[in-house]
Protein backbone atom coordinates (compact mmCIF):
# COMPACT_ATOMS: atom_id res chain seq x y z
CA UNK A 1 0.00 0.00 0.00
CA UNK A 2 1.19 3.48 -0.69
CA UNK A 3 1.14 4.95 2.74
CA UNK A 4 -0.08 8.27 3.95
CA UNK A 5 2.36 9.97 6.33
CA UNK A 6 0.98 11.95 9.23
CA UNK A 7 2.76 15.23 9.80
CA UNK A 8 2.80 16.97 13.16
CA UNK A 9 -0.54 18.63 13.82
CA UNK A 10 -2.25 16.77 10.99
CA UNK A 11 -5.07 14.29 11.26
CA UNK A 12 -5.63 11.22 9.12
CA UNK A 13 -9.24 10.28 8.62
CA UNK A 14 -10.16 6.65 7.97
CA UNK A 15 -12.14 7.71 4.93
CA UNK A 16 -9.45 9.93 3.43
CA UNK A 17 -8.60 9.56 -0.25
CA UNK A 18 -5.75 10.63 -2.47
CA UNK A 19 -5.91 12.60 -5.68
CA UNK A 20 -3.28 11.15 -8.00
CA UNK A 21 -2.80 14.58 -9.62
CA UNK A 22 -1.59 15.89 -6.25
CA UNK A 23 0.34 12.74 -5.37
CA UNK A 24 3.59 13.48 -3.56
CA UNK A 25 6.18 10.82 -4.30
CA UNK A 26 8.15 11.79 -1.20
CA UNK A 27 5.31 10.33 0.86
CA UNK A 28 6.22 6.85 -0.36
CA UNK A 29 9.91 7.38 0.33
CA UNK A 30 9.17 8.34 3.94
CA UNK A 31 6.95 5.32 4.42
CA UNK A 32 7.85 2.03 6.09
CA UNK A 33 5.01 0.02 4.56
CA UNK A 34 4.25 -1.59 1.23
CA UNK A 35 3.13 0.27 -1.92
CA UNK A 36 -0.13 -1.64 -2.36
CA UNK A 37 -3.09 0.38 -3.65
CA UNK A 38 -6.64 -0.55 -2.66
CA UNK A 39 -9.92 0.77 -1.35
CA UNK A 40 -13.15 -0.91 -0.31
CA UNK A 41 -15.04 0.64 -3.22
CA UNK A 42 -13.23 -1.69 -5.63
CA UNK A 43 -15.92 -4.33 -5.02
CA UNK A 44 -18.59 -4.83 -7.69
CA UNK A 45 -22.17 -5.49 -6.60
CA UNK A 46 -25.49 -5.34 -8.40
CA UNK A 47 -28.04 -7.02 -6.18
CA UNK A 48 -26.49 -10.43 -6.73
CA UNK A 49 -26.34 -10.20 -10.52
CA UNK A 50 -22.54 -10.25 -10.33
CA UNK A 51 -22.86 -13.95 -9.47
CA UNK A 52 -23.94 -14.56 -13.07
CA UNK A 53 -20.33 -13.87 -14.12
CA UNK A 54 -17.55 -16.20 -12.92
CA UNK A 55 -15.35 -13.23 -11.96
CA UNK A 56 -14.79 -12.84 -8.20
CA UNK A 57 -16.22 -9.35 -7.81
CA UNK A 58 -14.69 -9.01 -4.32
CA UNK A 59 -11.24 -10.40 -5.15
CA UNK A 60 -9.39 -7.27 -4.05
CA UNK A 61 -11.21 -7.22 -0.71
CA UNK A 62 -10.40 -10.87 -0.07
CA UNK A 63 -6.70 -10.34 -0.83
CA UNK A 64 -6.59 -7.22 1.31
CA UNK A 65 -8.05 -9.05 4.31
CA UNK A 66 -5.55 -11.88 3.88
CA UNK A 67 -2.63 -9.45 3.78
CA UNK A 68 -3.95 -7.78 6.93
CA UNK A 69 -4.18 -11.17 8.62
CA UNK A 70 -0.48 -11.64 7.82
CA UNK A 71 0.32 -8.14 9.19
CA UNK A 72 1.69 -6.90 5.88
CA UNK A 73 -0.98 -4.24 6.27
CA UNK A 74 -1.55 -3.15 9.86
CA UNK A 75 -4.44 -0.71 9.58
CA UNK A 76 -6.66 0.92 6.99
CA UNK A 77 -5.28 4.41 7.54
CA UNK A 78 -1.92 3.36 6.10
CA UNK A 79 -3.26 2.76 2.61
CA UNK A 80 -3.42 5.21 -0.27
CA UNK A 81 -6.94 4.88 -1.60
CA UNK A 82 -7.39 6.48 -5.02
CA UNK A 83 -10.17 8.88 -5.75
CA UNK A 84 -12.65 7.92 -8.43
CA UNK A 85 -11.20 8.86 -11.79
CA UNK A 86 -13.04 11.74 -13.43
CA UNK A 87 -14.70 11.80 -16.82
CA UNK A 88 -12.24 14.49 -17.84
CA UNK A 89 -9.28 12.20 -17.14
CA UNK A 90 -10.96 9.27 -18.87
CA UNK A 91 -11.29 11.45 -21.96
CA UNK A 92 -7.51 11.81 -22.06
CA UNK A 93 -7.61 8.34 -23.64
CA UNK A 94 -11.22 7.40 -24.31
CA UNK A 95 -13.39 8.84 -27.06
CA UNK A 96 -16.42 10.90 -26.09
CA UNK A 97 -18.57 8.50 -28.05
CA UNK A 98 -17.39 5.54 -26.01
CA UNK A 99 -17.85 7.24 -22.63
CA UNK A 100 -21.33 8.33 -23.70
CA UNK A 101 -22.17 4.76 -24.75
CA UNK A 102 -21.69 3.62 -21.13
CA UNK A 103 -24.81 5.58 -20.20
CA UNK A 104 -26.82 2.82 -21.85
CA UNK A 105 -27.17 -0.38 -19.82
CA UNK A 106 -27.39 -2.52 -22.95
CA UNK A 107 -23.83 -1.52 -23.87
CA UNK A 108 -22.49 -2.11 -20.36
CA UNK A 109 -24.19 -5.52 -20.25
CA UNK A 110 -22.19 -6.58 -23.29
CA UNK A 111 -18.92 -5.41 -21.73
CA UNK A 112 -19.64 -7.03 -18.35
CA UNK A 113 -20.96 -10.17 -20.05
CA UNK A 114 -24.02 -10.15 -17.78
CA UNK A 115 -27.09 -10.02 -20.09
CA UNK A 116 -29.66 -9.22 -17.34
CA UNK A 117 -27.95 -5.85 -16.84
CA UNK A 118 -29.87 -4.73 -19.91
CA UNK A 119 -32.92 -4.39 -17.67
CA UNK A 120 -31.16 -2.55 -14.83
CA UNK A 121 -31.49 1.26 -14.77
CA UNK A 122 -28.20 2.84 -15.78
CA UNK A 123 -27.98 4.76 -12.51
CA UNK A 124 -27.56 1.46 -10.65
CA UNK A 125 -25.17 0.11 -13.30
CA UNK A 126 -23.01 3.20 -12.88
CA UNK A 127 -23.02 3.00 -9.09
CA UNK A 128 -22.58 -0.76 -8.71
CA UNK A 129 -20.29 -1.71 -11.62
CA UNK A 130 -18.75 1.22 -13.46
CA UNK A 131 -17.95 3.29 -10.38
CA UNK A 132 -15.88 0.47 -8.77
CA UNK A 133 -14.08 0.06 -12.08
CA UNK A 134 -13.31 3.78 -12.16
CA UNK A 135 -11.74 3.49 -8.72
CA UNK A 136 -9.66 0.53 -9.89
CA UNK A 137 -8.59 2.44 -12.99
CA UNK A 138 -7.40 5.33 -10.84
CA UNK A 139 -5.66 2.75 -8.65
CA UNK A 140 -3.57 1.49 -11.56
CA UNK A 141 -2.35 4.99 -12.34
CA UNK A 142 -1.67 5.74 -8.68
CA UNK A 143 0.25 2.46 -8.26
CA UNK A 144 2.51 3.39 -11.17
CA UNK A 145 3.15 6.75 -9.53
CA UNK A 146 4.08 4.93 -6.32
CA UNK A 147 6.65 2.88 -8.23
CA UNK A 148 8.04 6.04 -9.82
CA UNK A 149 8.61 7.56 -6.37
CA UNK A 150 11.41 5.08 -5.59
CA UNK A 151 14.99 5.69 -6.73
CA UNK A 152 15.31 4.94 -10.45
CA UNK A 153 15.11 1.25 -11.27
CA UNK A 154 14.09 0.05 -7.80
CA UNK A 155 10.41 0.96 -7.63
CA UNK A 156 7.46 -1.38 -7.32
CA UNK A 157 3.76 -1.20 -6.52
CA UNK A 158 0.72 -3.47 -6.68
CA UNK A 159 -2.84 -2.44 -7.41
CA UNK A 160 -5.32 -4.94 -5.94
CA UNK A 161 -7.47 -4.51 -9.04
CA UNK A 162 -7.26 -3.14 -12.55
CA UNK A 163 -5.54 -4.77 -15.49
CA UNK A 164 -8.46 -4.21 -17.89
CA UNK A 165 -6.53 -5.39 -20.90
CA UNK A 166 -9.49 -5.92 -23.24
CA UNK A 167 -10.54 -2.26 -23.19
CA UNK A 168 -9.25 0.22 -25.75
CA UNK A 169 -9.97 3.91 -26.20
CA UNK A 170 -13.19 3.26 -28.11
CA UNK A 171 -14.31 -0.23 -27.13
CA UNK A 172 -14.76 -2.28 -23.97
CA UNK A 173 -15.21 -6.02 -23.56
CA UNK A 174 -14.35 -9.04 -21.47
CA UNK A 175 -15.44 -7.38 -18.19
CA UNK A 176 -13.10 -4.46 -18.98
CA UNK A 177 -14.89 -1.08 -19.24
CA UNK A 178 -11.92 1.31 -18.95
CA UNK A 179 -8.47 1.31 -20.55
CA UNK A 180 -6.41 1.55 -17.36
CA UNK A 181 -3.30 0.05 -18.96
CA UNK A 182 -3.28 2.56 -21.80
CA UNK A 183 -3.86 5.36 -19.30
CA UNK A 184 -1.04 4.11 -17.07
CA UNK A 185 1.38 3.94 -20.00
CA UNK A 186 0.48 7.45 -21.12
CA UNK A 187 0.97 8.76 -17.58
CA UNK A 188 4.41 7.13 -17.39
CA UNK A 189 5.41 8.59 -20.75
CA UNK A 190 4.44 12.11 -19.69
CA UNK A 191 5.70 11.86 -16.11
CA UNK A 192 9.01 13.59 -16.68
CA UNK A 193 10.67 10.83 -14.62
CA UNK A 194 12.87 9.52 -17.40
CA UNK A 195 10.64 6.59 -18.33
CA UNK A 196 11.76 6.24 -21.92
CA UNK A 197 11.17 2.54 -22.58
CA UNK A 198 8.17 0.66 -21.18
CA UNK A 199 7.53 -3.05 -21.39
CA UNK A 200 4.05 -4.52 -20.94
CA UNK A 201 4.20 -8.10 -19.74
CA UNK A 202 0.75 -9.64 -20.05
CA UNK A 203 0.47 -13.02 -18.33
CA UNK A 204 -3.31 -13.19 -18.18
CA UNK A 205 -4.60 -16.32 -19.93
CA UNK A 206 -6.30 -14.18 -22.58
CA UNK A 207 -4.65 -12.09 -25.28
CA UNK A 208 -4.44 -8.45 -24.25
CA UNK A 209 -6.09 -6.73 -27.18
CA UNK A 210 -7.36 -3.42 -25.78
CA UNK A 211 -4.15 -1.57 -24.94
CA UNK A 212 -2.52 -3.27 -27.94
CA UNK A 213 -4.94 -1.53 -30.29
CA UNK A 214 -4.27 1.80 -28.57
CA UNK A 215 -0.49 1.53 -28.51
CA UNK A 216 0.31 -0.10 -31.84
CA UNK A 217 3.22 1.59 -33.62
CA UNK A 218 4.74 3.13 -30.47
CA UNK A 219 8.43 2.27 -30.65
CA UNK A 220 9.01 3.27 -27.02
CA UNK A 221 6.93 0.24 -25.96
CA UNK A 222 7.51 -3.49 -26.05
CA UNK A 223 4.63 -5.93 -25.54
CA UNK A 224 5.20 -9.53 -24.53
CA UNK A 225 1.98 -11.51 -24.23
CA UNK A 226 1.65 -15.17 -23.15
CA UNK A 227 -1.87 -16.45 -23.67
CA UNK A 228 -4.07 -19.38 -24.62
CA UNK A 229 -4.43 -18.76 -28.34
CA UNK A 230 -7.66 -20.76 -28.71
CA UNK A 231 -9.82 -18.61 -26.42
CA UNK A 232 -11.25 -15.08 -26.45
CA UNK A 233 -10.49 -12.60 -27.97
CA UNK A 234 -8.41 -14.03 -30.86
CA UNK A 235 -7.89 -10.48 -32.11
CA UNK A 236 -5.62 -10.65 -35.15
CA UNK A 237 -5.49 -6.88 -35.67
CA UNK A 238 -4.37 -6.29 -32.07
CA UNK A 239 -1.82 -9.07 -32.41
CA UNK A 240 0.13 -6.85 -34.80
CA UNK A 241 1.12 -4.69 -31.80
CA UNK A 242 2.63 -7.61 -29.87
CA UNK A 243 6.41 -7.69 -30.11
CA UNK A 244 6.67 -11.18 -28.67
CA UNK A 245 3.56 -13.36 -28.71
CA UNK A 246 3.93 -16.61 -26.76
CA UNK A 247 0.93 -18.68 -27.72
CA UNK A 248 -0.04 -21.48 -25.36
CA UNK A 249 -2.15 -24.55 -25.99
CA UNK A 250 -5.08 -25.34 -23.68
CA UNK A 251 -4.05 -27.18 -20.51
CA UNK A 252 -0.43 -26.06 -20.63
CA UNK A 253 1.14 -27.01 -17.27
CA UNK A 254 3.72 -25.53 -14.92
CA UNK A 255 6.89 -26.95 -16.44
CA UNK A 256 6.30 -25.76 -20.00
CA UNK A 257 4.76 -22.46 -18.88
CA UNK A 258 7.56 -21.43 -16.54
CA UNK A 259 10.23 -22.51 -19.02
CA UNK A 260 8.69 -20.36 -21.75
CA UNK A 261 8.29 -17.43 -19.37
CA UNK A 262 11.94 -17.49 -18.31
CA UNK A 263 13.18 -17.79 -21.88
CA UNK A 264 10.96 -15.23 -23.55
CA UNK A 265 11.00 -12.67 -20.75
CA UNK A 266 14.78 -12.98 -20.46
CA UNK A 267 15.26 -12.59 -24.20
CA UNK A 268 12.83 -9.66 -24.36
CA UNK A 269 14.51 -7.79 -21.50
CA UNK A 270 17.89 -8.24 -23.16
CA UNK A 271 16.54 -7.09 -26.52
CA UNK A 272 14.55 -4.05 -25.42
CA UNK A 273 16.18 -2.97 -22.12
CA UNK A 274 13.12 -1.24 -20.60
CA UNK A 275 13.27 0.98 -17.54
CA UNK A 276 9.67 0.33 -16.48
CA UNK A 277 7.59 -2.86 -16.50
CA UNK A 278 3.78 -2.94 -16.47
CA UNK A 279 2.95 -6.46 -15.28
CA UNK A 280 -0.58 -7.72 -15.99
CA UNK A 281 -0.66 -10.66 -13.59
CA UNK A 282 -3.88 -12.50 -14.38
CA UNK A 283 -4.56 -15.65 -12.37
CA UNK A 284 -7.01 -17.14 -14.85
CA UNK A 285 -4.08 -19.37 -15.78
CA UNK A 286 -4.92 -21.52 -12.73
CA UNK A 287 -6.02 -25.08 -13.36
CA UNK A 288 -9.78 -25.28 -13.26
CA UNK A 289 -10.39 -21.68 -14.28
CA UNK A 290 -13.51 -21.84 -16.47
CA UNK A 291 -12.30 -19.23 -18.94
CA UNK A 292 -8.51 -19.52 -19.04
CA UNK A 293 -8.36 -23.30 -19.69
CA UNK A 294 -4.72 -23.64 -18.63
CA UNK A 295 -3.37 -26.00 -15.96
CA UNK A 296 -1.06 -23.88 -13.82
CA UNK A 297 -0.96 -24.79 -10.12
CA UNK A 298 -0.99 -22.26 -7.26
CA UNK A 299 2.71 -23.03 -6.77
CA UNK A 300 3.25 -22.27 -10.46
CA UNK A 301 1.57 -18.87 -10.14
CA UNK A 302 3.71 -18.01 -7.11
CA UNK A 303 6.85 -19.05 -8.99
CA UNK A 304 5.71 -17.07 -12.04
CA UNK A 305 5.43 -13.86 -10.05
CA UNK A 306 8.77 -14.51 -8.39
CA UNK A 307 10.44 -14.95 -11.78
CA UNK A 308 9.04 -11.64 -12.99
CA UNK A 309 10.06 -9.67 -9.91
CA UNK A 310 13.48 -11.33 -9.74
CA UNK A 311 14.25 -10.49 -13.36
CA UNK A 312 13.02 -6.92 -12.96
CA UNK A 313 15.10 -6.40 -9.84
CA UNK A 314 18.20 -7.94 -11.47
CA UNK A 315 17.88 -5.47 -14.36
CA UNK A 316 17.00 -2.47 -12.14
CA UNK A 317 13.57 -2.11 -13.72
CA UNK A 318 10.70 -0.49 -11.82
CA UNK A 319 7.51 -2.55 -11.87
CA UNK A 320 3.80 -2.07 -11.31
CA UNK A 321 1.61 -5.17 -10.96
CA UNK A 322 -2.09 -5.24 -11.88
CA UNK A 323 -4.33 -8.20 -11.04
CA UNK A 324 -6.38 -8.58 -14.24
CA UNK A 325 -8.42 -11.79 -14.70
CA UNK A 326 -8.88 -14.71 -12.36
CA UNK A 327 -12.21 -16.50 -12.19
CA UNK A 328 -11.76 -19.05 -9.42
CA UNK A 329 -12.83 -18.18 -5.88
CA UNK A 330 -9.47 -19.56 -4.77
CA UNK A 331 -7.62 -16.98 -6.87
CA UNK A 332 -7.51 -14.41 -4.06
CA UNK A 333 -5.70 -16.83 -1.76
CA UNK A 334 -3.10 -17.59 -4.43
CA UNK A 335 -2.46 -13.90 -5.07
CA UNK A 336 -2.14 -13.13 -1.36
CA UNK A 337 0.27 -16.05 -0.93
CA UNK A 338 2.30 -14.80 -3.89
CA UNK A 339 2.60 -11.29 -2.46
CA UNK A 340 3.63 -12.77 0.89
CA UNK A 341 6.24 -14.92 -0.88
CA UNK A 342 7.62 -11.93 -2.79
CA UNK A 343 7.97 -10.08 0.49
CA UNK A 344 9.65 -12.99 2.24
CA UNK A 345 12.11 -13.42 -0.67
CA UNK A 346 13.11 -9.76 -0.44
CA UNK A 347 11.62 -8.63 -3.76
CA UNK A 348 9.33 -6.05 -2.13
CA UNK A 349 11.71 -3.72 -0.29
CA UNK A 350 10.22 -1.02 1.87
CA UNK A 351 11.06 2.52 0.74
CA UNK A 352 13.36 3.18 3.69
CA UNK A 353 15.39 0.07 2.73
CA UNK A 354 16.38 1.58 -0.63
Amino acid sequence: MCLKIRRPGSQTRPDSTENDDAFDGDTVLRSTKFPIVYRAEYGVTFCGLQRLHPFDAAKGEHIYKMLKAENLITNDNEVYRPEEITTEKLLDVHTKRYIKSLKWSVNVAKIAEIPPLIFVPNYFVQRSYLRPMRYQTAGSILAAKCALAYPAGTGWAINLGGGFHHCSSDRGGGFCPYADITMTVRMLQSSGKGVEKIMILDLDAHQGNGYARDLIGDDSLFIIDMYNYLIYPRDQDAKLAINRAVELKPHTGDKEYLHKLQKHLGDSLAEFEPNFLVYNAGTDILKGDPLGILDITPTGVIERDEIVFRMARAKNISIVMLLSGGYLRSSARVIADSIINLNEKGFLPKPHQQ
